[in-house]
C-alpha cells in the first residue's frame, strides 16, 4: 500500500517515512536531513572515531575559593564565541585544575561544545591559543595525524548546519550532543596541503571579519561624542569603581518617599542632570514631547503563540544590539488575542527594551515590519513631529544621554532588571531646532549606515569563505 501527501502539504515540514527506514531516532529533523542532504565528498572520508580521540572536563567546586580567580583559563559554552579562544570569563588555579574533573586542553586544540542550549541552531568550536581548562559542558577534540586540528574546526563551522541535525539530541531542558552518532559523522579527509589551503581561507576571512567589525565598532563609538558636541553637552567623568568614590553620604530627608537603592541616590547623577539642563537647548520631559508611549502586547495562557498562524510579535530577542530589528527567529500571536490590533507599529517607531539584562536597547520600525504587533517586555514610542523628528529622538535614546538616565531608574527585582512607564516618561531630551535635529539626525545615520556597511562586508566575506570551501571539499555536488 502506498500513500501520497496532498499537494496543498508543505513537503518541507511533512514528509512520509517507512516503519523499516526507522532506524535509532524518532526526531523528524534527523530524518529530514539524511533524505533530503546527503553528504558526498570530492576525497576520501573516514568515521571521526576512527581520525579522533576525545575527552570532557569538569568544575572546580564554587564553595573553594582557592580553586578561582587564578590565572589558568577555563571555559565554559559561554566563552565559545570566536573562532580562536584565547581568553575566558572565569579563570582557576592549580589547585583548582588539580583538585577536580576540569582538564587541560593545550594549545592549539580543538574544543567543542556538547551540552548547551545554543546547539539548537549553532555548533560552536574553537581553536585554543593557549592552555585551557574546560568544564563538563565542553569537550576536547584530539585529531590523529591524518588530519589538522584547525581543519576539523573549519569543517565543523562551515557544514554546522548539515551536521546539527545528525548530532544534536533535543530534550525539554537543554540539547545535547549524542556521542554514538557524533562519532559516526563522515568527516573528509583530503591531502594535508588542502586541509592547510582551507584554513588559510577560513582565516583570511575571519581576520576581514575582525578588521571590519572593529571599524564598525569605532564608527558607532564616535556617534555620542559628535552628538554631545553639537548639543553643547560636556557629561561629568565617570566615578572609579573604588570604595572610596563608591560610597557616599546622603540625608535621610533627600530619600523619603523614594528609592533606597544607592545607584538611584548617586552623587555623580545630580552633575549629569546639571549638565543637560545648562545645555544651550532646552531640556524636556519625553512624556511632554511623543504622542505615544506604552507597554507591548502582553500574552496570556489562552491567548499563546502559535508556531507559523497569527501576527508576527517583535520581542526583545529581535531588537539588536546595533538598533536593528532581526526577525529570523519570529514567534506569532493568535489573530483573536484581545488588544492585538491596539499593539501594532508604525514606522519609524521606536521600541525600547523595559525588562532584562538589555533593558534600554532600542530598534526603530522599518518599512518590512508595519503592523506587526510587539511584546510587553518593551515599549513603543512615537515623537510628536512638530516638536521632535522620530529620528533625532532615536540617536538620543540610544546615547549617553538618556542611557544614564536608564541606568539610574532600573530596579533589580527577583527575576530581572527593568525600568517603568513613569521612569522613562521622565527622562529629560534636550530639544534644538528641527533643522539641527534633521543636521544631526543625517550625519548619524551617515555613520549607522557606513557601519552597517562594513559588517554586511564580513559577513560576506565568511560566507564566500565557506562557499569556497564546500566547493573543494564537495565538487559539484
Amino acid at each position: 500500500m502506498t500513500y501520497k501527501l496532498p499537494n496543498t502539504v508543505n513537503k518541507n515540514r511533512i514528509f512520509i517515512l517507512q516503519k523499516s527506514e526507522l532506524e535509532k531516532r524518532l526526531d523528524p529533523y534527523y530524518y529530514y536531513e539524511i533524505m533530503n542532504n546527503k553528504i558526498v565528498f570530492s576525497c576520501v572520508s573516514s568515521k571521526l572515531s576512527k581520525l579522533t580521540k576525545t575527552y570532557s572536563g569538569g568544575t572546580p567546586s564554587k564553595e573553594k575559593q582557592e580553586y578561582w580567580n587564578g590565572n589558568i583559563l577555563w571555559a565554559s559554552p559561554k566563552d565559545m564565541k570566536e573562532f580562536y579562544l584565547s581568553d575566558t570569563e572565569d579563570k582557576i588555579t592549580e589547585s583548582g585544575l588539580k583538585n577536580s574533573a576540569t582538564t587541560l586542553a593545550p594549545q592549539g586544540s580543538l574544543v567543542i561544545v556538547f551540552r548547551s542550549g545554543i546547539l539548537q541552531h549553532t555548533l560552536p568550536v574553537a581553536i585554543t591559543t593557549k592552555d585551557t581548562a574546560i568544564n563538563q559542558d565542553l569537550k576536547v577534540i584530539i585529531p590523529n595525524n591524518d588530519i589538522l586540528p584547525e581543519f576539523l574546526a573549519v569543517y565543523f563551522r562551515v557544514f554546522q548546519n548539515r551536521i546539527i541535525p545528525r548530532i544534536v539530541k533535543h530534550s525539554t531542558t537543554v540539547q545535547s550532543i549524542n556521542q554514538e552518532e557524533f562519532d559516526s559523522l563522515p568527516i573528509p579527509v583530503p591531502d594535508k596541503q588542502i586541509q592547510k589551503q582551507i584554513v588559510d581561507i577560513h582565516k583570511k576571512a575571519i581576520d576581514h571579519k575582525a578588521q571590519a567589525e572593529a571599524q564598525a565598532e569605532a564608527l558607532l563609538a564616535s556617534i555620542d561624542d559628535y552628538l554631545l558636541g553639537e548639543l553643547g553637552i560636556t557629561l561629568p567623568d565617570k566615578t572609579s569603581n573604588t570604595i572610596k568614590d563608591r560610597i557616599f553620604i546622603t540625608n535621610f530627608k533627600k530619600i523619603t518617599q523614594q528609592r533606597f537603592d544607592p545607584t538611584f541616590h548617586r552623587l555623580n547623577y545630580e552633575k549629569f542632570r546639571n549638565s543637560i539642563m545648562i545645555s544651550p537647548f532646552k531640556a524636556k520631559k519625553l512624556k511632554d514631547i511623543v504622542t505615544y508611549l506604552d507597554y507591548g502586547l502582553m500574552p496570556t495562557q489562552d491567548y499563546a503563540f502559535s508556531e507559523n498562524d497569527g501576527l508576527p510579535m517583535i520581542r526583545v530577542t529581535n531588537i539588536t544590539k546595533s538598533g536593528y530589528i532581526n526577525m529570523e527567529k519570529t514567534e506569532f500571536i493568535k489573530f483573536d488575542t484581545p488588544k492585538l490590533y491596539d499593539k501594532l507599529v508604525q514606522e519609524n517607531d521606536i521600541l525600547m527594551v523595559q525588562c532584562g539584562n538589555t533593558t534600554g536597547k532600542c530598534a526603530m520600525v522599518t518599512k518590512e515590519f508595519v503592523g506587526y504587533t510587539f511584546g510587553s517586555f518593551s515599549f513603543g514610542i512615537r515623537s510628536d513631529p512638530e516638536i521632535i523628528s522620530q529620528y533625532f529622538l532615536f540617536y538620543l535614546l540610544n546615547s549617553q544621554i538618556v542611557q544614564e538616565q536608564l541606568n539610574r531608574s532600573i530596579t533589580i527585582t527577583s527575576v530581572r532588571p527593568n525600568t517603568s512607564k513613569p521612569e522613562v516618561e521622565n527622562f529629560l531630551i534636550p530639544i534644538p531646532p528641527l533643522s539641527k535635529q534633521q543636521e544631526i539626525s543625517e550625519r548619524i545615520t551617515a555613520i549607522r549606515n557606513q557601519a552597517q556597511e562594513l559588517r554586511k562586508s564580513a559577513d560576506s566575506a565568511m560566507k564566500k569563505a565557506s562557499a569556497e570551501i564546500e566547493m573543494i571539499l564537495l565538487g559539484n555536488e
